[in-house]
This record gives structure tokens, C-alpha cells and sequence, in this order.
């Protein structure tokens, strides 16, 4: 069976400058150049700076990432950007689904599984998030919320659901220093790939991120999981030294 490669992608969410920019992603290649990563890398940076970005990461090992689509293909949709328009500045993957976007931005199901359709569509990758909120895991709702996120997905994508990003993202753990335990990540991660198997027949072969708070302290433990793939780094990708040691711990 072959081996699926971990992989850290770092969503910058609202941060960023030209300046700041530059500085971080300096630190960032020339220290995977002096250690090559054993994982894949990427970086989700806010709509103005893919094109910064996307010449600064040139003849680089770290792909370029944003951190979201609009739903539509093109048309009247001001402030909207298109999966084609990311296409054209060479944006491997998208985010689709953050619970920041659920949450500010009303997102629903339906909108998260036409916004991957749109990323396929335009031969970039979706990293689709999926998680529960404070209440719902403590009404023991866990299951049932990141399951029906993904049914949805799976439902709108069919076979096509093998060529996502999976992202599981606690929604209670996500900037507030609250991580969930590995063995409760795990227990996640593991169910979300037994739907994924069923999806499709190569659906337990697709990437399962942890997006809730996962720094360079506890990477390591997170990742020994055999069922955590990677993470999705919030705070400590606008970190060099942090993002460099969680992409360390990522060994395929």
C-alpha cells in the first residue's frame, strides 16, 4: 500500500505586507533549502499578495496556496476572484470551507461543495475544512457535524472526492491555545477516513490535515498519529523558526 506523504500548508489568514512578506518567506526557502522538507509545503496568503508571493516561492519546494474562491465562474460578483483567475497566478490549492468563512460569511455545505467543484475544475486542489463547534462537540455532535460537512462534498464531487485536501479543523481549538488532545484528533481523523473509503475507492488515500492550534510544540505529537496526515497552520506559519520545526516533524 502506498504511503501517503504528509504535508503542512500555513493559512496566513488576514496578516501580511509586501515588507513582511518577503521576510518570512526568505526565512522560510532558505532554511528548506538547507534542510529539504521530508513533506509537501505550502502557503494560503490573502488575495492581494499571490502574485508577491507567487515570485517569491519560485524554484522553491513550498507551493502557493489562497484562501478562498468565489462559487461563480465569472460575471458580476464584485470582490469575488475566480478559480480560474487563481489558476492563471499559479495557485496549486485553495481553502474552501474554513469555519472562519462558515462562521463571518454564512458559507454553507452546499456553497463549500460548489467551491471545490470550481478549484477542480480549474486543476487546482481544494483543501476542504471540516469541524465542530464548542457546543456542538460538547452535545457530543462531533461525528455528525464533520460527517454531514463531508458528505456534502462527496456527495457534489462523486468520484472526484480522491483528488481533495481534507483539513479537520476544531473549530473551539482554532486561536484560542485550546488543542484537542492527539487521541481525540485521532479518533476524528480515523472516522473521517473510513467516510472518505466509502466515498470512493481511493477516498482513504486523501490527505487529513489538524487545523486546531497545531504549533511547534505539539507537532510532533499530533503527526505520530497514524491518522493525522499534516496540519494546517494558523499563528505559527507567520513564524519561520515555528513553521520550519512543524515542517520537520512532518516525516513521510
Amino acid at each position: 500500500m502506498t504511503t501517503r506523504q504528509k504535508f503542512i500548508a500555513g493559512n496566513w489568514k488576514m496578516n501580511g505586507s509586501l515588507q513582511a512578506n518577503a521576510a518570512l518567506l526568505t526565512a522560510i526557502t532558505q532554511g528548506l533549502r538547507e534542510q529539504p522538507p521530508a513533506c509537501k509545503v505550502a502557503v494560503a496568503v490573502p488575495m492581494p499578495y499571490l502574485a508577491q508571493v507567487q515570485a517569491l516561492l519560485a524554484g522553491s519546494s513550498v507551493q502557493l496556496g489562497a484562501q478562498d474562491v468565489s462559487q461563480h465562474e465569472a460575471g458580476a460578483y464584485t470582490g469575488e476572484t475566480s478559480a480560474a483567475m487563481l489558476a492563471d497566478l499559479g495557485v496549486r490549492y485553495g481553502l474552501v470551507g474554513h469555519s472562519e468563512r462558515r462562521q463571518y460569511h454564512g458559507e454553507t455545505d452546499a456553497v463549500v461543495a460548489t467551491k471545490a467543484q470550481r478549484l477542480l475544475a480549474a486543476g487546482i486542489t481544494p483543501i476542504v475544512c471540516v469541524g465542530e463547534t464548542l457546543a456542538e462537540r460538547e452535545a457530543g455532535q462531533t461525528g455528525t457535524v464533520v460527517a454531514r460537512q463531508l458528505a456534502a462534498v462527496a456527495e457534489a464531487l462523486g468520484q472526484q472526492i480522491e483528488k481533495i485536501v481534507l483539513a479537520y479543523e476544531p473549530v473551539w481549538a482554532i486561536g484560542t491555545g485550546r488543542t484537542a488532545t492527539p487521541e481525540q484528533a485521532q479518533q476524528v481523523h480515523a472516522a473521517l477516513r473510513a467516510q472518505l473509503a466509502s466515498a470512493a475507492p481511493g477516498g482513504a488515500m486523501v490527505p487529513v490535515l489538524y487545523g486546531g492550534s497545531m504549533n511547534a510544540a505539539n507537532a510532533a505529537d499530533l503527526l505520530a498519529q497514524s491518522d493525522i496526515d499534516g496540519g494546517l497552520i494558523g499563528g505559527a506559519a507567520l513564524k519561520a523558526p515555528d513553521f520550519l520545526k512543524i515542517i520537520g516533524a512532518a516525516q513521510a
